[in-house]
Parts: C-alpha cells; structure tokens; sequence
C-alpha cells in the first residue's frame, strides 16, 4: 500500500488588488476670457485632495484676440505641482465644438479613464462635482453633465425669461430622446473616454450647438447619462450667443433629429468640415 506523504502547505491569505483610481483629465475651453481664466484655474488651487483624482489640466485656447494664453500661464504658475498643467492653441478657430474635440482626442491618446469639461468663462463651478468625484458616484455614469435646472441648482444673473425657454426646449429635447433632460449644455460636465466615438463626434457641429448633438447621440447610444444641480453665475463674462437666432437653429437641429435618428447621426453638421483638428503645445510644466 502507497504510503501517504503530508506536505506543509502554508497559509496564504487572498490577494486583493486594488483597483488603479480613474486618471481624469479637465477641459478648459477659453475664448477671449483673459478676465476670467484666472478665477477658473484658481478654483484648483488648495483642493489637492479633493482633486486627487485628477492628471493634468488642459487649456483649450481657440486663438483668443486677448491675452488669455498670458493668464493662464500666469494663473498656472500659482498652482502646486500635483497635476500637469497644459496649454493648447487650436491651429485655426474651430469653435467650442472644435476645441471639445481636440481636448477629447488629446484624452484618448493620454489614455485618461474621464474627461471634465469646465468652461474658462467662470460661470460654472468645478466645486460642484468634488463630492460626486470623491464619493465615486461621478464614474458610475457614461456622462455625469450639470444642470442649471435641475432640483437643487442656482442661478445668479439669469434671467426669467431665458430659464423659462430652456425649461421648455429642455421638455422638448426630452420629448425626442424618449429620456429626461434638465440642461442642453453646461458648462460643468464628465464623460467616460471610451465611450467617445470619435469618428462620429467629429461630425457634430464646431459652434454652440456641438453639445445639444452630443447630449441626443449619448442618449440615443443608450449610454448612461444622469444629471446634477450646479451652481452658474453671470457677472462679467461675454456672451457669443445670439438667443433668438440660436433658438431657430436648435429648433431646426431637433426637428431633424426627430426624423430619422441614423441618418441625422450619419450626417456631417458642421459648416466647414475639416480632416483634422490640430492644435500647439504652447504650455506644458
């Protein structure tokens, strides 16, 4: 009979492995805001743990007639070291939709997990996320976008009448999605990097409208898209929007959007279309 060996086996706790915190990239489109970048950069300042999440900070200037390249860079050089602080110059003026396409593919080759969108003109607030960020609850959506209307929100300098025609467009861009919306397009909002199609995004329009496309295809993609209240103010900025020939436009894109939804979202929307968006480092530290 085989005789039976013990063998000392000893013990091994599991392992866990932790999970790697998502690397986040924010956004900062700027167009003549040399008065404002400064405020908008220094809402980093003092917050490194609440920000810990983030790896760099990204200036998107769309070749500003002002020195906002200047501010920034200044506003740059009074923030501590624990993020990358870039600047980027489109090669030509691309619009806003432009520039979220050049700041999305920037994070897609940084190989970033999410990208927050802060605009430079200090209307919105970057401390309005922090608690969804450290919480986690920011990344459990595909687009976690802020909303000026939503339960909870406050708004400073907005008048009624502008808030009563976004609460309406906001039903009727619901009416169309088949899902609730509370805000077209703020100036506070993440998206998850893998969920850009690039190849589509490209196509929407290069002026105002790039979010209200974006927000219908994230949407009719079935992605996760949930809102939060921020707060919005309106002090000393300037306003590029023009509100009764912006609101035909965007009421002539949703007409459209209700017909066919993959033929709207097969179409090229921007005036000029272009092969590439290109853009120079001209700050990087």
């Amino acid at each position: 009979m085989a005789q039976e060996v013990a063998v000392n086996r000893p013990n091994r706790e599991p392992q866990v492995i932790a999970e790697s915190p998502p690397r986040v990239m924010v956004f900062i489109p700027a167009y003549r805001c040399a008065s404002q970048i400064r405020r908008v950069i220094a809402q980093f300042a003092g917050r490194e743990a609440e920000l810990a999440c983030i790896d760099r900070v990204v200036v998107v200037d769309n070749r500003s007639p002002d020195d906002t390249i200047v501010a920034a860079q200044e506003a740059f050089a009074k923030l501590p070291s624990n993020f990358r602080k870039i600047i980027l110059k489109n090669c030509d003026n691309y619009g806003l939709g432009g520039s979220h396409k050049v700041a999305m593919r920037h994070a897609q080759e940084a190989g970033m997990d999410y990208l927050l969108v802060l605009h430079g003109d200090d209307q919105a607030d970057v401390v309005d996320v922090l608690p969804h960020l450290m919480s986690g609850k920011a990344f459990e959506s595909d687009c976690f976008l802020g909303s000026r209307f939503e339960l909870g929100s406050n708004r400073q300098g907005y008048s009624m009448l502008r808030t009563f025609g976004n609460v309406v467009y906001n039903g009727l861009f619901s009416a169309v999605a088949g899902r609730r919306v509370t805000d077209l397009g703020s100036g506070l909002n993440l998206y998850r990097v893998s969920k850009l199609d690039l190849t589509t995004i490209e196509r929407f329009p290069d002026d105002l409208t790039f979010n209200y496309v974006m927000l219908l295809w994230s949407m009719f993609k079935q992605q996760d898209v949930r809102f939060f209240p921020i707060s919005w103010r309106e002090v000393d900025q300037r306003s590029n929007v023009k509100l009764v020939s912006q609101a035909l436009r965007v009421l002539g894109l949703l007409v459209r959007r209700a017909g066919n939804s993959g033929v709207f979202f097969a179409g090229d929307h921007r005036a000029t279309p272009r092969e590439f968006y290109r853009s120079d480092v001209v700050h990087e530290g």
